[in-house]
């Protein structure tokens, strides 16, 4: 008993009742978020397989601690995509993910999804880079690459950027996740299990008249994927192929919904929207719809539920319900 609150037997818990951890230094860090912290990279011994603390540098300037955060969330993100894939991530949110049937082609949409947020930002690969994809990615700024492996005359390529970290994982398996996802508070620590929930078609439910054709399907796959590696609140708004607006990080979710439509550089129109949790009021559907988005993937789990489905068929959309929120605190 602390604090009023009931604490169950350890044979009560998935989490056992006291909680040992070993690390291991990688290196220290020229400093943390800001020049004002001292900081350093410490391993977990046992779940580096295909983390970014196992990943070799081949190349360039030492990462920051901030590299290093942007890393890890690209080489997640990027690992869920099963197609030949390119996330781009700015302070820890995607700003650009594609499919293609090359890398070269997936940089290329990933790249166009928002160039300004993309300049300077972490890239990331699920497959060996080739030479063709390092020259574009060596024609414009950014801090970092990380991919399973490059080609010979990829790296000769990315060396004439001298200050680009390119970063090999050495690998095309995806990343094992073992042990808690692990989140410190002032005089504490928050233990879960790690979020490894993807898109799963069977799983989600219809609950419009309309049902999603077989492309937003496609779209709505991919827009969920992106959406579970996006700050809350998050709206993703992407078609076939690529994001094409996301509004990351909002107190609401109808300004979440502004924000991505506002951030689209490409046609909105004929688009898919996912929204991490569910919406507690139908104004982020009425937003999305006046965005061009046709369909609609969220938890669903609100009171205004059918308030909500009512707007989407009132405009026409599609809207499934996947019963498995994203939140990313």
């Amino acid at each position: 008993m602390r604090n009023g609150a009931y604490a169950p037997a350890e044979s009560e818990s998935f989490f056992p009742y006291r909680l040992s951890l070993s690390f291991e230094k990688i290196q220290d860090l020229r400093y943390g978020e800001n020049p004002h912290q001292r900081a350093a990279f410490y391993s977990d011994l046992g779940s580096t397989l295909y983390s970014v603390a196992a990943a070799r540098k081949l190349q360039g300037k030492e990462l920051s601690f901030n590299n290093i955060l942007d890393l890890d969330s690209a080489w997640r993100l990027v690992t869920d995509l099963e197609q030949s894939a390119c996330v781009i991530v700015k302070h820890n949110n995607p700003c650009g993910v594609a499919l293609g049937s090359n890398l070269s082609e997936a940089w290329e949409r990933a790249w166009a999804c928002d160039p300004a947020s993309a300049f300077g930002g972490v890239i990331a690969f699920n497959r060996r880079v080739d030479a063709e994809t390092a020259k574009k990615v060596a024609a414009v700024f950014v801090e970092v690459v990380i991919a399973p492996g490059y080609e010979a005359g990829a790296k000769e390529v990315l060396a004439g950027r001298k200050n680009l970290r390119v970063m090999d994982m050495e690998t095309t398996g995806i990343h094992k996740l073992h042990g808690f996802d692990l989140k410190r508070v002032m005089g504490g620590l928050l233990a879960q299990e790690w979020d490894m929930v993807g898109f799963e078609r069977d799983k989600c439910e219809v609950r419009t008249k309309r049902r999603p054709t077989e492309e937003e399907w496609k779209a709505l796959g991919l827009a969920w994927s992106v959406a579970k590696h996006v700050k809350s609140n998050a709206i993703v708004f992407a078609n076939t192929v690529q994001t094409v607006g996301v509004g990351a990080g909002q107190m609401s979710r109808v300004d979440a919904a502004r924000f991505a439509a506002l951030k689209a550089q490409l046609a909105l129109a004929g688009t898919v929207a996912a929204s991490d949790g569910f919406f507690p009021f139908r104004d982020g559907v009425d937003e999305i719809a006046k965005a061009g988005a046709t369909a609609i993937i969220q938890p669903g789990g609100s009171v205004k539920d059918d308030e909500v489905v009512a707007a989407a068929d009132e405009h026409h959309l599609a809207m499934v319900f996947s019963g498995a929120r994203h939140f990313r605190h």
